[in-house]
C-alpha cells in the first residue's frame, strides 16, 4: 500500500500481503477533566478513591508515569483505541511509551458519543470526530495543571516550564520533573477553565503513523475477546431460533437434546429455545438433537426473488420527494438525449470474523455482561429491562470486539438480550452462561443490509450536458419501529435510505429523488457505509453510463459538474492523477480503468479501479488508487488501513455477497453460500491521503462506497458490459 501526506511519498508492505506470506511459509492516581457542552461537567464525577483530585473521565497517571486513556468507545479493528489514545496524548505531550488504554464502562452521563446526543456508543465512523476536541482538551488541561504542579514546586513562572515526552522542565534552572512524581502535587490543583491547544504545525503524534497499542495483544494471542472469557462453571449456550424470520415456538422436545453429556438445561426464551451445557460442542449437539415445532403463522414466507418483483413494481410509481430541485420530469421529457436504467441490491450479512457472543453473570440484584459492546447505553436498558433491573444495575465490560461492521449496534440488543433472557430462564442463580452464536447462526440470523431497487432517468442536451435527473429508490426502512426513527425519519423519509442520493453531488439543474418505503418480514439493519453501500453504486454506475452517452470521459464528465464541491473535486483529480488516468493512453485489450467518488460520515472518497478480464470473462481487479480527504489524518497508517479494509470489504459485496430467500428460509448458512472476498483476489490498493487542516471525519466506512462502481465501470471499459444486478456473481447481473 502507498500512502502519500503532507507530499511525502512513502510506502509499506500490504498487512494481506504479509499475511498471505505468513500463511504459506493503586497509586495515587490524577485524572484530568474537560468542559464540553453539558456532558463536561459530569465527566468529572469521582472514578477513584476520594483522595484523589476529582477523578476525569478520560485520563489517568499513575506515580510509576503510566498514562492509562479510558475509550468510550469500542475497539472493533477500526483502530479507535489508537486515536483516542493519540489525541490524549498530543496534548498531554505524553511519553507514548508510557500510555495505556483501557474500555469505558457503561455511563452515558460520562461517556456519551456527542455525536449520539446523550447515548454511549460507537458507529457511524464518529469515533474521532466526536472525540477530538473534547479529548484534546481534556489531555492539554492534564498538561496545563502538572506545569502547574512544577512551577509552584520549583517557584517559577510557568510560562518558562516546557513539556515533551512525560517530562516537565524547566531550561533555565536545568531542573525536570517527570509526570509522575507530579501527580500528588497536581491532583490538589483545580481543572483549568481554559487551554490553549496545540497548533497542527506543532502535533508531534497526530499525523504520525505511530504503533497501534493493540498491535502486541493481538499478534501474540494476550489481546482478550468475548470468546476467550471464561469463569469457574460457566455454561456455554446456543440458541435454536426460526428457520422463518417471525415465526414463534409453538412446542418442543428435549428429550434427546438433554440425553447428550454435558447437557445441563434447556430453556424456551422469547427467540427460540436455548440448549445450555458445560462446554460449546455439547450444546452444539444438543442442539442438533432438539426438536422444536415453529408457529409460522406471522412468518415471512416470501423469498427474495419475489419480494424483488414487488419493488420494481413499485417504482413505477411515485415515491415520497426526499429532493426536488426544478421540474425533472419535464427536463428530462424534453432532453435531446435519454437515458435509463435500473439497479438491484440483495440482502447483506455483517459477517464478523467473530460471531455474536455475550457472558453473563446475573443475580436478583444486579447483572453483569462482557461482550464487544458497540451500543452500551441501549444494551445496558434493553438488559436491565429482561432482566428486571434498574439501568445502573447492569454493569457491561466493553471488550475487544472482532469485528461488526454495523451489526452489533442495534436497538434490540438482540444477542445480549438472549444471553440475559437466558440466564434468567436459568434462574438468576449468578452463575456465568456465554451465549455463543455460529457461523451459521450469524449468516442466518437476520439485521441484514436491506435489499434495494434503483430506477434511474436522465435527459441530456445535444452536446452532451447533463439536464434532469430522476432517482426512485425502494427497500426497507432500517429506522423503522427504533427509538431512532423520532429524529430521523422526517416527512416519511429514512435518511439513511437516500444518503448518497439525495445529496447528490453533481450540478445537475432539476433533480427527483423519490424514496418508496417497502415492508416485509425480514429484519434489517445499518451496514458498513449504510445508505451509500446502494446509492453510491447507482449513482456511480448511472453517472458514468451518462457521461459515455455524452460521448465524454467519464473522470472529465464529473470533473466538470464538481465546480461547487471542492473538496470532492480534489480527491476525485488526486486519484486520476495518480492512477494516471490518460484517455489517450488506453489500456491493453482486456484491461479496463473505472472510476468513482463518493462523500460518506463527512470524508471524501475517490477510487480508480484496474481490471483484466480474461478469455474466459473472469474479472481480476488488479489495482486500486484511493484518495480521502478525511480532515486532519489522527494515523494515516490507521487511515490507509480504513480505506484498505473498505476496499476489500465492499469488493467482495460487488463481486460475490448476496442473502436470498426462498419461501421465506435463508439459503446461505457459512462462507461456502455466502461468499465474501478471498485474499487471492485482494488487489493492489495505493491510498493517497489529501493534507488538511480540517477537523477529522470518518475513515471506517467511507473506502467500502465507491468501490463497487469503480470496478463495474471498469469492467464496462474492458468488456462493454455494465452490471446492473448486484452482486457480479449474479447470473443476470450483466448487460451489454
Amino acid at each position: 500500500m502507498t500512502i502519500e501526506l503532507d507530499n511525502r511519498d512513502s510506502v509499506r508492505p500490504s498487512r494481506r500481503t504479509f499475511l498471505k506470506a505468513a500463511g504459506t511459509a493503586a497509586a495515587v492516581s490524577l485524572t484530568i477533566g474537560f468542559e464540553w457542552t453539558g456532558l463536561g461537567r459530569r465527566a468529572l464525577a469521582a472514578t477513584a478513591p476520594a483522595a484523589d483530585f476529582a477523578p476525569n473521565a478520560f485520563l489517568r497517571i499513575t506515580p510509576d508515569g503510566t498514562v492509562t486513556v479510558i475509550a468510550k468507545h469500542v475497539e472493533m479493528g477500526q483502530g479507535a483505541y489508537t486515536g483516542i489514545a493519540t489525541i490524549v496524548a498530543e496534548e498531554l505531550d505524553a511519553d507514548w511509551s508510557s500510555v495505556r488504554v483501557e474500555s469505558a464502562p457503561a455511563d452515558a452521563k460520562r461517556y456519551a458519543n456527542l455525536a449520539f446526543g446523550t447515548m454511549q456508543g460507537t458507529g457511524g465512523s464518529s469515533a474521532m470526530a466526536n472525540s477530538w476536541q473534547q479529548l484534546r482538551e481534556a489531555g492539554g488541561k492534564a498538561r496545563a495543571m502538572l506545569v502547574s504542579a512544577a512551577a509552584a514546586r520549583w517557584k517559577v513562572p510557568a510560562g518558562e516550564l516546557t513539556t515533551a515526552n512525560g517530562v516537565v522542565t524547566h531550561a533555565k534552572s536545568g531542573k525536570t520533573a517527570a509526570y509522575g512524581t507530579l501527580v500528588a502535587d497536581a491532583s490538589k490543583l483545580p481543572v483549568p477553565d481554559k487551554v490553549v491547544l496545540k497548533q497542527p504545525a506543532d502535533f508531534k503524534l497526530i499525523g504520525q503513523r505511530i504503533p497501534r497499542v493493540d498491535a502486541s495483544a493481538k499478534s501474540n494471542g494476550t489481546a482478550h475477546f468475548t470468546l476467550d472469557t471464561t469463569f469457574p462453571g460457566m455454561r456455554v449456550a446456543l440458541l435454536q431460533r426460526p428457520p422463518r424470520f417471525g415465526a414463534t415456538v409453538k412446542s418442543f422436545d428435549a428429550t434427546a437434546a438433554k440425553a447428550v453429556p454435558g447437557v445441563v438445561s434447556v430453556v424456551q426464551v422469547p427467540r427460540g429455545v436455548a440448549v445450555v451445557a458445560t462446554g460449546f460442542w455439547a450444546a452444539k449437539q444438543g442442539r442438533d438433537a432438539l426438536k422444536v415445532e415453529w408457529d409460522e403463522s406471522n412468518a415471512e414466507k416470501r423469498g427474495s426473488a419475489e419480494i424483488m418483483r414487488e419493488y420494481r413494481q413499485l417504482a413505477e410509481k411515485p415515491g415520497t420527494s426526499a429532493r426536488k430541485d426544478g421540474d425533472a420530469d419535464a427536463a428530462i421529457a424534453g432532453a435531446a438525449r435519454k437515458l435509463s436504467a435500473t439497479y438491484e441490491f440483495p440482502y447483506l450479512a455483517h459477517a464478523p470474523m467473530e460471531p455474536l457472543d455475550a457472558v453473563v453473570k446475573l443475580t436478583r440484584n444486579g447483572c453483569e455482561i462482557w461482550a464487544g459492546d458497540q451500543f452500551q447505553t441501549i444494551d445496558q436498558a434493553n438488559a436491565a429491562k429482561v432482566a428486571g433491573l434498574k439501568p445502573e444495575q447492569v454493569k457491561i465490560h466493553t471488550l475487544y470486539a472482532g469485528g461488526s461492521f454495523g451489526r452489533r449496534a442495534n436497538a434490540w440488543s438482540d444477542y445480549v438480550v438472549e444471553a440475559v433472557s437466558i440466564a434468567k430462564a436459568l434462574g438468576a442463580d449468578g452463575k456465568p452462561v456465554k451465549l455463543q452464536w455460529t457461523r451459521e447462526d450469524d449468516i442466518q440470523g437476520g439485521l441484514y443490509r436491506p435489499m434495494y431497487f434503483h430506477k434511474l432517468d436522465a435527459g441530456l442536451t445535444a452536446d452532451g450536458k447533463l439536464v434532469g435527473w430522476r432517482h426512485r429508490i425502494v427497500g426497507q426502512s432500517i429506522l423503522a419501529g427504533t427509538p431512532f426513527e423520532a429524529f430521523m425519519v422526517k416527512n416519511g423519509i429514512d435518511a439513511t435510505s437516500v444518503e448518497g442520493a439525495a445529496n447528490l453531488p453533481y450540478a445537475v439543474s432539476n433533480v427527483s429523488v423519490e424514496l418508496t418505503t417497502a415492508k416485509t418480514g425480514v429484519p434489517v439493519l445499518w451496514w458498513r457505509v449504510v445508505g451509500s453501500s446502494h446509492t453510491a453504486y447507482a449513482v456511480e454506475a448511472f453517472i458514468d453510463e451518462a457521461a459515455h452517452t455524452a460521448g465524454k470521459d467519464p473522470y472529465a464528465f464529473r470533473r466538470d459538474l464538481l465546480a461547487k464541491e471542492p473538496r470532492m473535486r480534489a480527491v476525485l483529480e488526486l486519484a486520476a492523477q495518480k492512477a494516471g488516468w490518460d484517455p489517450a493512453k488506453p489500456l491493453p485489450k482486456g484491461r479496463g480503468r473505472g472510476i468513482a467518488v463518493a462523500e460518506a460520515f463527512k470524508s471524501y472518497v475517490a477510487q480508480v479501479a484496474e481490471v483484466s478480464v480474461d478469455a474466459d470473462g473472469k474479472v481480476k481487479v488488479e489495482r486500486v488508487v484511493c484518495a480521502v480527504d478525511c480532515g486532519i489524518a489522527i494515523n494515516p497508517d490507521i487511515v490507509a488501513a480504513q480505506m484498505e479494509g473498505g476496499i476489500g470489504f465492499g469488493l467482495g459485496a460487488a463481486l460475490h455477497s448476496a442473502i436470498t430467500l426462498k419461501d421465506g428460509q435463508v439459503e446461505q448458512r457459512n462462507f461456502d453460500g455466502y461468499n465474501v472476498l478471498r485474499m487471492a483476489e485482494m488487489p493492489k490498493v495505493e491510498v493517497y491521503i489529501v493534507p488538511s487542516a480540517e477537523a477529522p471525519t470518518g475513515v471506517g466506512e467511507p473506502g467500502v462506497a465507491p468501490i463497487g462502481p469503480a470496478v463495474a465501470n471498469a469492467i464496462f471499459a474492458a468488456t462493454g458490459k455494465r452490471h446492473y444486478v448486484l452482486p457480479f456473481d449474479s447470473a443476470d447481473s450483466a448487460k451489454a
